[in-house]
């Protein structure tokens, strides 16, 4: 379950999967917030699928249960939800920082709207994404 509030990125935090400053795209920010206080940020919910299907790469001595709260952000009202919550669509006319990108909704109604207008491919809630589906995603694979 989220906390109360998200952390936020420091002007030089880095995506720990990719190496961008992850402040240059606020629009698209992802956060996991862990237990410690600690938290890693990320310039798309892609990266932070990819992160969270292989933290003995990315986090060496993080766990899934040292997490406390998921966070991304919001497309339609760029605040940051529970990504447990949320719903991504995949495959639509709108590039995120590195292409192809989980566009993250916060209600199933509003990523039908989004599929709809910017011709997305799936719906998919946060269990069904796999960190194989976000790497085919840089593909333009959306199956």
């Amino acid at each position: 379950m989220a906390g109360p509030l998200p952390p936020k990125p420091g002007e030089r935090d880095l995506c720990p999967v990719c190496g961008m400053l992850v402040s240059r795209y606020p629009h698209w920010i992802a956060v996991v917030a862990y237990r410690d206080g600690q938290a890693h940020f990320f310039d798309g919910a892609k990266d932070l699928f990819k992160y969270l299907g292989n933290l003995p790469r990315h986090a060496p001595g993080r766990s899934a249960g040292d997490i406390a709260s998921i966070w991304v952000t919001e497309y339609y009202g760029l605040t940051r939800i529970d990504a447990r919550r949320a719903f991504y669509v995949i495959g639509s006319d709108t590039p995120g920082p590195m292409g192809h990108e989980f566009v993250p909704l916060a209600t199933r109604a509003d990523a039908e709207e989004f599929l709809k207008e910017h011709r997305g491919r799936r719906i998919l809630a946060f269990g069904e994404v796999t960190a194989e589906l976000a790497a085919r995603l840089d593909k333009g694979l959306f199956d």
